[in-house]
């Protein structure tokens, strides 16, 4: 009797791994079509991304996560802020972005931007079951996400006589409204 229970203690042990280590979170960007579509064991989801603009590149091919940041700021982007980082490769991450308006076209230095919310969900799926990620395709025409960038950035020169740029962090000085009002109201510096 002792020894059945053994047995059957050492079975559900080793399929129970086995299992555990198959849950994986499938997260495939294309960066064709700037969506990524995520397979879980809580379910499938569909979310527009921003990847790289032109002049940058996000890596293509088949991915482990290296490291999980619930924030991290980027040191060679003037600390902006990460949140729900998941790294890939080297500093390449998928993360929340406050630019929220530019998700759907390419936009980053080279990371995978998702919404804050689906960066949080994302992050919490990936920290329980583990993820494997592959980014396939090729970046849609920069010559037409340029044109309505340039189309964009020009009206705002004349009806608010300032810059604004796709980007998400801070300048230097906020203010003394801080980070909380730039995230709602980002004023940016003259080029």
């Amino acid at each position: 009797m002792r020894l059945a229970k053994l047995i059957l203690a050492f079975c559900l042990t080793f399929f129970g791994a086995v299992a555990v280590a198959n849950a994986t979170v499938r997260i495939h960007v294309d960066l064709s079509t700037q969506r990524m579509h995520v397979e879980s064991s809580t379910g499938s989801y569909d979310w527009p991304v921003s990847t790289a603009r032109a002049g940058y590149a996000t890596p293509r091919g088949y991915y482990a996560p290296t490291g999980l940041q619930r924030m991290h700021y980027s040191r060679k982007y003037h600390m902006s802020p990460m949140p729900y980082s998941i790294f890939f490769r080297g500093g390449y991450a998928i993360h929340g972005t406050y630019a929220t308006g530019a998700l759907g076209r390419p936009a980053s230095h080279g990371c995978v931007r998702l919404a804050p919310s689906n960066a949080a969900q994302l992050f919490q799926m990936v920290q329980h079951e583990g993820g494997a990620i592959s980014i396939t395709g090729a970046s849609p025409s920069s010559t037409r996400f340029a044109s309505a960038a340039h189309r964009t950035h020009y009206a705002t020169l004349h009806h608010h006589n300032h810059h604004h740029a796709l980007a998400y962090a801070a300048s230097r000085h906020t203010g003394h409204h801080g980070v909380k009002h730039w995230q709602h109201n980002p004023v940016f510096p003259e080029f």
